[in-house]
């Protein structure tokens, strides 16, 4: 506000607003206990940002002198100059730290940041709270991109409002109209499709629609409010304060929980209470003038942060917090004051030209950077780690991911004329397919995949805030199986059954958890377990009525990005840069699955694969096998990790059992 010439008078308690918001953030993505709702400070800049446009676009219609063209071109120039030089820099730093995979991840990020379009990029590749949010470099500028798309359609909206009828009452009805769309958008979407609804502008336009509201209530009826302005104020300071309480990252987001900080905030500002210490005080307007710098350099410092596995160290978060306040101080000093300096006393076509080369510079480079490998730029040992978190089954999007709660494509890997096995499960059957192929193949045999992510095989089993697995079990249970057309063939079960029994054993991720009658609150329930334990011999036993079933003992987990950390410990050069687990951590986590198949091959038959032998010593389980990953995250089997288990699928395809190869250790 203080750096764009407005119509608006510079207000104390609006920047005090935004210091609130990016401190809030900071909080949050720092890690800082009592923090877990500070992402609502994004919330609190988007009525904020609702509040200003639409003042400056309303008096300028008003005044008949608004311009479409100057309006964008001032919003370019408050955000352009700044998220260029940030972008710049993390592509130079880039150079030198992050393999090239990463280094391309970059490239992309960069283009969608400065395209102002991150946020839809971000929608399909990874949830804001997931673990993988943490790799990316530029996650942070969604929000800009949702802003900036407002920016480009607000005025048209305005203008088309104001030719039906030129009175500032349309336009508000308009908003009305905007937000009550929005919300029911919000609300309807955010259980179903959490990731759209948290990414994207018809989700979060409403949210801008109040901050807009608030400018048109509050000209009009300001000296009625006044008279209610500490009331309102202290309103709004408590409806914050229940959102910080109730709101955390498990809630469905925004949906109807974004009142909370909405209308805290339209009342704060409605509030008009400029001399509140609370938003009056020197730190809060240091924040506040300062916010926008802020928000920009302080998440590539908690990507760092987890890139060099410092995120649990409170002397390196605490470097890291202070770190983001100097960087966002010197952007906001030689960067931001600056260029609004430079435009205020230039012309349109310098603005144009100055920032359009600038964005060209740093885009051309960012384009480079995605689509070239640069040779010789990184050591082969971070080379050979990094390839390896994409070397995924070929086939996996047509194969796998296409699956959904009606059903799975059912690829057949090998001869689609000797189907001799259907290999059954989640994200590890996916993972291991094509190790039951090749043998497959060794025979002139075919194999048949047939799996949903995060689904476990058990019938009657559900995941919370969804509905597509217990769908699809139910499709592959009572439509599937007991029809399919290869009758002879076997049926080998492979999924990540510790994972529906304790949870994931990943830091810093969370998930909903399995569930047979009503959604659990947490793992590890006793009667939910003694239910799967009942559920899980039955589905083996009921499916081994028919075919012969061959069940698959766990495949290791090692808790940690198995690539990721090779590629750290290769780029701080540590002699070791193994990854392992000891057989008895392996056999803590992995106890319960190891009873219930034991317990189903007692009761009817079923046969046990036992992946232990390729991957294990007497000692440890290995998650890499001479200075190459054996996984392509944390428990995932890459190709390459995955034909270890080749020899494991012999009797299935030849009825008896294979000698045993070298395992990783060798």
């Amino acid at each position: 506000m203080s750096s764009d010439p407005t119509p608006i008078k510079y207000r104390y308690d609006i920047n005090g607003l935004r210091a609130w918001a990016v401190i809030a953030v900071l909080l949050f993505h720092f890690g800082i206990p009592g923090a877990s709702a500070g992402f609502i400070g994004v919330d609190i800049f988007f009525v904020i940002s609702g509040y200003l446009m639409t003042a400056i676009v309303v008096k300028a219609m008003e005044a008949g002198n608004f311009s479409v063209w100057r309006f964008y071109l001032a919003r370019v120039r408050r955000i352009v100059p700044a998220l260029i030089v940030l972008v710049g820099v993390l592509l130079a730093l880039g150079w030198f730290w992050l393999p090239t995979p990463g280094y391309q991840g970059l490239g992309t990020e960069a283009l969608s940041a400065l395209t102002f379009t991150s946020n839809i990029l971000f929608w399909r590749s990874a949830g804001y709270f997931d673990v993988a949010a943490h790799e990316k470099w530029l996650l942070h500028t969604w929000s800009l991109g949702i802003e900036f798309q407002f920016y480009v359609l607000f005025p048209i909206y305005v203008i088309l409002l104001w030719k039906m009828r030129p009175k500032t009452s349309t336009i508000t009805w308009g908003l009305v109209f905007a937000l009550a769309v929005s919300l029911a958008l919000s609300i309807g979407v955010s259980s179903i499709k959490p990731a759209a609804s948290f990414y994207l502008l018809p989700t979060r336009g409403w949210e801008l629609a109040v901050g807009g509201l608030v400018f048109l209530i509050g000209r009009t009826s300001e000296v009625r409010l006044s008279r209610f302005g500490a009331q309102m104020f202290w309103a709004g300071i408590l409806l914050w304060a229940i959102g910080f309480v109730l709101i955390d990252d498990t809630v469905a987001w925004p949906s109807g929980w974004a009142l909370f900080p909405v209308l805290g905030t339209a009342f704060i500002i409605l509030a008009q209470k400029a001399d509140m210490p609370l938003m009056s005080n020197p730190v809060a307007q240091w924040f506040g003038d300062r916010s926008y710098s802020l928000y920009l350099w302080h998440w590539p410092l908690v990507v760092a942060l987890y890139f060099v596995g410092l995120q649990e160290e409170w002397t390196w978060i605490a470097i890291a917090f202070g770190l983001s306040l100097l960087l966002g101080h010197l952007s906001y000093h030689l960067v931001e004051n600056p260029t609004w300096k430079y435009f205020a006393k230039s012309s349109s076509f310098k603005q144009v030209k100055a920032l359009g080369l600038a964005f060209v510079v740093v885009a051309v480079s960012a384009t480079g950077i995605r689509l070239f490998f640069f040779e010789g730029r990184m050591p082969e040992t971070v080379q050979i780690a990094a390839a390896e978190r994409t070397n995924k089954d070929p086939r996996r999007a047509e194969c796998f991911e296409s699956a959904s709660g009606e059903g799975a494509p059912g690829c057949i890997y090998g001869n689609s004329e000797n189907v001799a096995a259907i290999l059954v499960g989640d994200s590890h059957a996916s993972s291991t397919i094509n190790a039951a192929a090749e043998m497959a193949d060794k025979y002139n045999k075919g194999v048949q995949l047939l799996g949903l992510s995060g689904c476990a095989p058990v019938e009657g089993l559900k995941r919370a805030n969804s509905d597509r697995c217990g769908s699809f079990n139910e499709w592959l249970f009572t439509e599937e199986l007991p029809n399919t057309e290869y009758s002879d063939a076997a049926i080998i079960l492979v999924s990540r059954t510790s994972y529906y029994t304790k949870g994931p054993n990943e830091s810093e991720v969370s998930a909903p958890p399995a569930y047979f009658d009503k959604p659990l609150e947490r793992w590890g329930n006793s009667t939910y377990l003694e239910k799967f334990e009942n559920a899980y011999i039955e589905t083996a036993c009921n499916i081994q009525s028919r075919h012969q079933v061959y069940l698959v003992r766990p495949i290791p987990e090692m808790g940690i990005n198995v690539p990721d950390v090779m590629i750290k410990r290769a780029l701080f050069r540590k002699n070791d840069t193994r990854v392992k687990i000891s057989l008895d951590e392996y056999r803590d986590r992995q106890g319960f699955v190891w009873k219930i198949q034991n317990k189903a091959a007692e009761e009817c038959g079923v046969k046990i694969l036992n992946p232990l032998p390729y991957m294990c010593d007497d000692d440890y389980c290995y998650g890499s096998h001479e200075g190459r990953p054996l996984y392509f995250d944390d428990d995932h089997l890459s190709e390459y990790g995955n034909k270890f288990l080749v020899p494991m699928f012999e009797k299935v395809f030849s009825g008896q059992r294979g000698a045993l190869t070298a395992t990783p250790s060798a």
